[in-house]
């Protein structure tokens, strides 16, 4: 009788050396493009906590702020769109 063991790193149709037929899923455009919004929002965030402490002018924070913002505001949108 065989019995299914959650430690196995095969299944039935998959064969013993770990090779697979069909290909592994492809990372998407939609995955890089909100990787590399959550990347701008940490980048300007980290970069006005420097200014910050530069003693930078008030354009450099807004600046900062601005990119935060529509960083923020674009994966929001693009949250509350794949929810649909």
């Amino acid at each position: 009788m065989a019995t299914a063991d959650p430690y196995r790193l095969t299944t039935p149709d998959t064969p013993a050396d770990g090779t697979h037929e069909g290909s592994s899923p492809a990372v998407t455009g939609g995955e890089v493009v909100r990787t590399l919004l959550w990347i701008v929002v940490v980048v300007s965030a980290v970069a006005n906590s420097a200014a910050t402490y530069a003693d930078a002018g008030t354009g450099v924070h807004l600046a900062c702020g601005v990119v935060t913002l529509l960083g923020v505001v674009a994966l929001v949108v693009r949250h509350l769109r794949g929810r649909r």
